[in-house]
């Protein structure tokens, strides 16, 4: 159990890295709150591989970390938009 959190989190701070990357355009959102984007896409993300029944094989889960990548590329365009807004007066 310690082991799967450690490695959620470990996973998440490579796929907030990783969605930032691939969002397309310059990121207004500071690195920390991009990390805690893609922590937070690691644990959902498997939760949601475990319901739609992908198993946890030996070696590197494609569709699941494939999973988890799409959330984290989600989560960090809607912060990153949110977050831009936020200093903005109209």
């Amino acid at each position: 159990m310690i082991g799967a959190i450690v490695s959620s989190i470990v996973i998440g701070l490579i796929l907030g890295v990783l969605a930032r990357f691939l969002m397309p355009g310059k990121q207004t959102i500071p690195l920390w709150l991009t990390l805690v984007v893609g922590i937070v896409a690691a644990f959902v993300g498997n939760y949601l591989a475990t319901l739609l029944g992908v198993r946890v094989t030996p070696g590197f889960d494609w569709i699941r970390h494939g999973i988890q990548l799409v959330l984290a590329v989600i989560g960090v365009g809607v912060v990153a938009g949110m977050y831009g807004k936020k200093g903005v007066k109209s």
